[in-house]
């Protein structure tokens, strides 16, 4: 059983469903006066997760083949061939991605429905199939999955009387934008001979250091600049804390990362970016929960 569960977490690539999930649960959380019942966000929330986990799936078995090359990702279920390829996968996902859509929708209405739908296609189709092999920007354009589960999540939660997607998540869904290249650029730069190996064109394995380690620095310095502006339109100060410190810790390894090409240095600005992120959720969540005490 827990072989089972352990291999359809990894299918369905759950370390990053949960992030995306989390994202959505952002965006409902900074929606004022929003219409969702707490019930109803665990099955949006479930419904975000399940339509990144279709999508998710649908790049495991895309890329069985180039999964063989790079040590991280050869012993996934498609690549190791512990499950065999065949037209019945494809429409599984399929199937999982309109159980999702539905249940989104039961809940959230039209407009989140199609904003998961965008999330979701966009991770499988323009990220997977389209632009991760031929493209260095490819996890620039992928990082728009993300923010598109963020909007999701606020135009689920959004009054009937008021703006669809209010200025707060705009803001944290272009941070989210920014936040995916530097996160997966310092991978690569810690992995790069995975990637090469795989013949995927990321930034840090096309390029030299002087031209991604700047890259990564800019687009940090610019990310946390993004995440501080909510405090400019209501956000408390338990967000402002988390903000300040998991974008001060995330700069200051990515100016590490900027003078030193190290695993070391590549691997502790992967780690911050996820902290950072964590942190972003965590000071939305203790924002909103301040506020409904006092």
């Amino acid at each position: 059983m827990s072989a089972a569960l352990s291999m359809t977490a990894s299918i369905l690539k759950l370390r990053i469903g949960s992030f995306v999930a989390l994202a959505a649960l952002i965006g409902v959380l900074t929606t004022a006066g929003g219409v969702l019942t707490w019930i109803e966000v665990l099955v949006f929330t479930t419904a975000v997760l399940g339509a990144s986990g279709a999508a998710g799936a649908y790049n495991h078995y895309y890329e069985r083949d180039t999964d063989l090359l790079m040590a991280r990702t050869f012993n996934r279920p498609f690549a190791s061939k512990t499950l065999k390829a065949g037209a019945i996968w494809p429409l599984t996902f399929l199937g999982l991605l309109a159980g999702s859509l539905f249940m989104g929708w039961s809940v959230g209405g039209t407009l989140a429905t199609a904003l998961v739908f965008l999330g979701a296609a966009t991770y499988a189709l323009v990220y997977t199939v389209w632009l991760k092999r031929r493209s260095v920007w490819n996890v620039v354009i992928g990082g728009a999955s993300g923010s598109f589960a963020l909007l999701a999540g606020a135009a689920a939660a959004a009054p009937v009387y008021g703006p669809a997607i209010g200025p707060i998540p705009i803001l944290l869904a272009a941070t989210l934008f920014l936040w995916t290249p530097p996160h997966f650029w310092a991978l690569a730069a810690a992995k790069g001979e995975d990637y090469r190996r795989a013949g995927i064109p990321m930034l840090p394995v096309v390029t030299e250091h002087a031209v991604w380690g700047p890259v990564i620095f800019s687009h940090v310095v610019v990310l946390v600049a993004l995440s501080l502006g909510p405090l400019l339109y209501g956000m408390g100060w338990v967000y402002g804390v988390c903000a300040v410190f998991g974008g001060g810790y995330f700069l200051l390894q990515s100016w590490r990362l900027l003078w030193s090409d190290t695993r070391r240095a590549a691997m502790g600005t992967f780690r911050a970016s996820l902290l950072q992120f964590a942190l972003l959720g965590l000071g939305v969540i203790g924002d909103r929960a301040a506020a409904w005490a006092f």
